[in-house]
């Protein structure tokens, strides 16, 4: 008996060291790219400002989402706030208390945060969605960082962002991309200097990489990785027949996007931020449709 009670107990412990390793191995592991250094330098950046750039700027803004995460006066404020998986909290980007904006002392470092996702200290920038601010022509990053820079200060401390258990498993897996600074390939990018505003499927391809996030990069749908279980499914978007909006309308796909509600007249959650592409222009709704419509018909889920 005292025999069998011990070899259970070396299993135990055994089973104990295991996890304690495997533990510490993901702490090091994930621990090592958070706090991976980035020696890229954009070229220099003269930026432009005035009202017109201003304006536009704050409608950029809105429509990729940044006022999604940081809020519609920039102050910052939480994002996800799961502790297993993460406690995720956008930056203050004003110039107010507990702001980042002083910071970023050139412009060069504003470009190198959005369009790079890399921080004044060189490091990947957490969960700052890089991948998809890579493409943005040299206008649309003029212009957004001219209204950045211009809104008031707001005096608003933020958390640091902390990576829980899940999260750290979920970025090695490839499943959460929390640091989007390595999913850009620094060196290489050539953004247009501006792209055209029209109602064609190639603008809508330039809008579209904003809705990769929750859609996914095949805009087909499906879980959200990392998120909380509350947080519903991106929708597929390819004309995909039986999942997909290959039975709506452009007038359907319109009314989605202004008001938040689906053919049926059900009203989609609101976690599709409608407040946002509510404020998208007539062109910029019709070239988001053609661009979907150009797709392959994709079943959902196939991010």
């Amino acid at each position: 008996m005292r025999r069998a009670l011990r070899w259970v107990g070396i299993v135990i412990a055994s089973i104990v060291i295991l996890i304690v390793a495997a533990a510490a191995a993901v702490y090091l592991l994930t621990n090592a790219r958070f706090n991976a250094t980035y020696a890229f330098s954009p070229a220099p950046f003269s930026l432009e400002a005035d009202s017109a750039s201003l304006a536009r700027g704050a409608h950029i803004a809105t429509i990729r989402g940044c006022v999604d995460c940081h809020g519609a006066d920039l102050g910052g404020g939480p994002v996800i706030e799961a502790p297993p998986v993460a406690m995720l909290y956008a930056t203050n980007l004003t110039s107010g208390e507990g702001g980042k904006a002083p910071l970023y002392q050139s412009d060069e470092l504003w470009v190198r945060a959005i369009r790079h996702g890399i921080g004044v200290d060189d490091r990947g920038l957490m969960f700052m969605p890089a991948q998809e601010y890579q493409v943005l022509s040299n206008e649309d990053i003029n212009d957004l960082i001219a209204y950045v820079k211009s809104v008031p200060p707001v005096d608003r401390e933020i958390p640091e962002t902390t990576i829980g258990p899940v999260g750290r498993l979920l970025f090695l897996a490839g499943q959460m991309e929390l640091v989007p600074a390595e999913l850009v390939d620094h060196e290489n990018l050539r953004p247009p200097d501006r792209v055209e505003e029209a109602p064609t499927a190639e603008f809508g391809g330039y809008l579209a990489t904003g809705c990769f996030g929750c859609h996914g990069h095949g805009l087909a749908g499906g879980p959200i990785p990392g998120a909380p279980p509350e947080f519903p499914p991106g929708a597929n978007l390819t004309p995909d027949p039986e999942t997909g909006l290959g039975t709506w309308s452009e007038g359907d796909f319109t009314r989605a996007m202004r008001e938040g509600i689906r053919p049926d007249g059900t009203e989609i959650d609101p976690f599709m931020p409608v407040q946002l592409t509510s404020q998208m222009t007539d062109t910029e709704i019709r070239a988001l449709w053609l661009h979907l419509q150009s797709l392959e018909p994709t079943p959902y889920g196939m991010r």
